[in-house]
């Protein structure tokens, strides 16, 4: 089971910092559409119509991946005043819960996401141009690197590789993977 958790984080740490760098690249090409956006209503006097649609689309991209960062990382609302006070047997459980919840929440999102996206792929947005179905790509992509990550996650506190005394917020140093 230690292989498996080694090679599962080795592939979530890539796909992590892949999807930070692309929900940062989305962020940045967001903030250009948008003052692009602006300055053609207020300086050429002619709005591109495409700017809002596509701001919105690329939003959609980098909160979910962003999120699902903040999954692998923890930096999301936890409550760890409840695990701290916890006697260590009822906080492996509730660490145990939290993954399993996290997990299953990922990966409705995406199937939910999937089966929108399959459902509306016929359909075009009319100002840019592309399928409908795109609108809910990122849903799917963002809940399946949620669930593969909530599954690291769980994996390495099962395997004991890395401890968690208040969740999953301040790893001990106990081995590197």
């Amino acid at each position: 089971m230690h292989a498996f958790t080694q090679v599962l984080t080795r592939i979530a740490a890539k796909l992590s910092l892949a999807s930070l760098l692309l929900a940062g690249a989305g962020l940045v090409a967001m903030t250009v559409m948008v003052a692009w956006g602006v300055f053609g209503r207020y300086v050429l006097n002619d709005t591109p119509t495409w700017v809002e649609a596509m701001s919105l689309w690329l939003m959609a991209w980098f909160i979910l991946l962003g999120a699902s960062v903040g999954v692998r990382e923890s930096d999301h609302l936890g409550f760890e005043v409840g695990l701290a006070l916890s006697p260590p047997p009822l906080r492996a459980a509730l660490i145990i819960l939290t993954e399993l919840l996290v997990g299953m929440f990922g990966l409705a999102m995406l199937l939910y996401g999937a089966q929108l996206a399959i459902g509306t792929w016929s359909d075009r947005m009319p100002i840019i141009g592309i399928s409908r179905g795109w609108d809910y790509i990122p849903m799917a992509a963002g809940g399946g690197l949620i669930a593969l990550f909530s599954l690291e996650k769980l994996m390495l506190f099962l395997t004991k590789v890395k401890a968690a005394p208040l969740g999953f917020s301040h790893f001990s140093s106990a081995q590197e993977v």
